[in-house]
């Protein structure tokens, strides 16, 4: 579906570097750094198809107000400076920074289920004047299904961004994503609540905890792959059979990545995000649903080098650490 896209590897390279000029500050903290990302693949996304689409969409399903608040650590003096208060610093978040790229996207869907958080996004709108901006209030799957529904997405192309509460993507959401094969979509799946519903004894996986893992991935057999029957030999030389969790956050990830791509065209490798202790919380996904190989070819292109160029600054500041 959709028109052929010919663009060269001079062209992809030139993208890649508009991409970029957004990554000069990833920062520690996963959310810079997963902002950092989305924003490089709109860049190239809105310079690489902009002339060759009647339309460019850009869907945040769970937008939040548009801005975020960042606890920004004081110091204490030393003989050389002065104390560093702490203080509070005012960001941007997804919404803004989709309206900040230039070229700018033909429509813009901002989604939450807050009333606050669309109100909040009104007022920003009215900050863009002359952009074609949709504020849809309401549960993010129900509002992502109607609204891809309603439209052909013949001559359109879209990148959408799944930040969600928790767990809060349904399968079936991912399905109507996919069917359009016009959307890109990039997908924030919550490690830590993986992890944490999959409970490590199964006596503890209450029906709540079945379902909501069932209908983020799409199929029950997670608990095939995570849970094995082993024997277990105490020190008395007693055997008793153990039924337990085996699978780790890397295991649980995998699986993602292997139900996404079960789905979607093309998925590539994940980006994990980690807290300020270094623990895993978050992996950040991007899926293509354009079966066409010259999109996935461009898209694949454009968020690899995003991706990798991520790595490579983290590496570099772990190694200034």
């Amino acid at each position: 579906m959709g028109i052929a896209i010919s663009i060269s590897k001079r062209d992809v390279a030139l993208l890649a570097r508009i991409a970029m000029a957004s990554d000069h500050e990833f920062g520690n903290l996963s959310t810079d750094l997963k902002l950092s990302l989305v924003e490089g693949y709109l860049r190239a996304f809105s310079h690489a198809l902009k002339s060759k689409f009647p339309e460019l969409w850009y869907i945040d399903a769970f937008a939040g107000t548009g801005e975020r608040t960042v606890k920004v650590a004081g110091a204490a003096a030393t003989d050389i400076l002065p104390a560093i208060e702490e203080r509070i610093e005012r960001r941007r978040g997804s919404a803004r920074i989709a309206l900040d790229v230039s070229p700018g996207f033909s429509r813009y869907v901002f989604m939450d289920k807050k009333k606050r958080h669309c109100e909040a996004l009104a007022d920003l709108s009215k900050e863009y004047p002359g952009r074609l901006i949709e504020i849809v209030r309401g549960d993010a799957n129900k509002a992502i299904e109607a609204e891809l529904a309603s439209q052909r997405w013949i001559g359109k192309r879209a990148v959408m961004f799944l930040d969600p509460y928790g767990m809060d993507v349904a399968w079936s959401t991912l399905e109507a994503i996919r069917k359009t094969e016009a959307i890109d979509v990039w997908y924030l799946v919550s490690l830590a609540g993986l992890f944490r519903q999959a409970a490590h004894d199964p006596k503890n996986l209450t029906p709540e905890k079945r379902i909501a893992l069932t209908r983020m991935l799409g199929t029950d057999e997670w608990e095939e792959a995570w849970y094995k029957r082993a024997e277990h030999t105490d020190l008395l030389g007693n055997i008793d059979e153990v039924h337990q969790r085996t699978a780790d956050v890397a295991a649980m990830e995998k699986f993602v990545g292997k139900r996404l791509e079960s789905l979607f065209p093309k998925v590539l490798p994940p980006r994990r995000l980690r807290n300020d202790r270094g623990v895993p919380m978050f992996s950040l996904f991007l899926a293509i649903s354009n079966p066409e190989p010259r999109a996935i070819g461009l898209a694949t292109r454009i968020g690899n080098h995003i991706l990798k160029a991520s790595m490579e600054q983290a590496s570099r500041r772990r190694f200034a650490r």
